[in-house]
């Protein structure tokens, strides 16, 4: 960590003098009580603070950025968790955009939690890897690659990569989502372990609310299927499917949005469990109680129903602070 922090420095003050300098400075605030059935997921209660910066250069489209993330979970050490490096490339655009290095994952990367749960935002903050992202007038398609496991004698080889996009005309817009998870084995293999392949796809189509409207939302439904294997286990590939809808409506400070899985379970590597069940459904009430240009606050009330017998229920708290130049 220490040698990252002096490439960031030196970066910055060898650039600094020819270019555009730049900052960031993120603060957030988390709260997620979770009273969950286990057997779909794990009960437990996330309350944090997550502090992270990035200084770079600029010249033209170009930008060069490093700096650290941390997650302070109340209750342990300051140094339970490790800071996380951020430091990358970024190539921008009207039409498109290119990151290579360790980025954050926030607000480039929006998959159903199905495909890929919210801790991750908590516990793994950047993707390290690469991101592309091209825009038309009529929509836009990105795909990143995400390395999350480097091979060793205890870790194994991990990597995701995934595509979503839109097309859209006037109110109406089909939305594609297709996501996959490599999991190998470790440097030697021992204890045996069986590479596993997850992949999956979603397809939606739906209608937005203009712009115009007082009340702001939007309706959409497709298919969600997810394929698994595990090598020399299964026979061959593990296939689901589901009927994939989503609602979303907000007036003012209030919202509400439902998403409902019907049909079969899915087995993402990184997805919420609770698609797991055949049958799922989730609402949030939602409370905007801070909407400042650069301080964003909110709170969700969430009522979980699997196959139409249990009932959970969760309460998220998020502020986010970002400020910068």
């Amino acid at each position: 960590m220490k040698k990252g922090l002096i490439i960031i420095f030196l970066l910055t003050g060898l650039f600094t003098s020819a270019q555009d300098f730049e900052y960031q400075v993120l603060f957030e605030g988390i709260g997620d009580n979770r009273e969950f059935t286990r057997e779909y997921s794990m009960p437990q209660t996330i309350l944090g603070t997550r502090g992270a910066f990035e200084l770079g250069v600029a010249i033209d489209n170009h930008r060069l950025r490093g700096g650290l993330s941390h997650l302070f979970e109340f209750g342990s050490d300051v140094d339970a968790r490790k800071p996380k490096l951020t430091l990358y490339y970024q190539y921008l655009d009207e039409e498109k955009e290119f990151l290579f290095g360790a980025f954050p994952r926030r607000d480039k990367i929006d998959f159903p939690l199905a495909m890929l749960t919210d801790t991750l935002l908590y516990y793994r903050p950047n993707i390290e890897g690469l991101y592309g992202k091209i825009n038309w007038d009529w929509g836009h398609q990105l795909g990143f690659v995400d390395w999350v496991g480097r091979q060793t004698e205890v870790q194994r080889e991990q990597f995701m990569a995934g595509f979503s996009g839109e097309i859209f005309h006037k109110n109406l817009f089909l939305q594609n989502y297709l996501l996959m998870f490599h999991n190998a084995h470790t440097l030697y293999n021992d204890p045996p372990l069986h590479i596993e392949d997850y992949m999956g796809f979603a397809i939606q189509g739906g209608f937005r609310i203009p712009e115009n409207v007082a009340v702001q939302g939007e309706l959409k439904m497709g298919v969600l299927t997810s394929i698994y294997r595990e090598r020399s286990v299964t026979d061959g590939y593990l296939t689901s499917n589901s009927f994939f809808a989503e609602a979303a409506m907000r007036y003012k400070n209030l919202g509400i949005k439902s998403v409902m899985s019907l049909g079969g379970g899915h087995k993402f590597m990184m997805g919420d469990p609770y698609y797991r069940a055949k049958n799922y459904s989730r609402t949030d009430l939602i409370w905007y109680f801070i909407n400042h240009e650069k301080i964003k606050g909110k709170f969700n009330l969430s009522m979980h129903i699997v196959d139409w017998e249990t009932i959970d229920q969760q309460q998220q708290l998020s502020i986010i602070y970002v400020f910068g130049k």
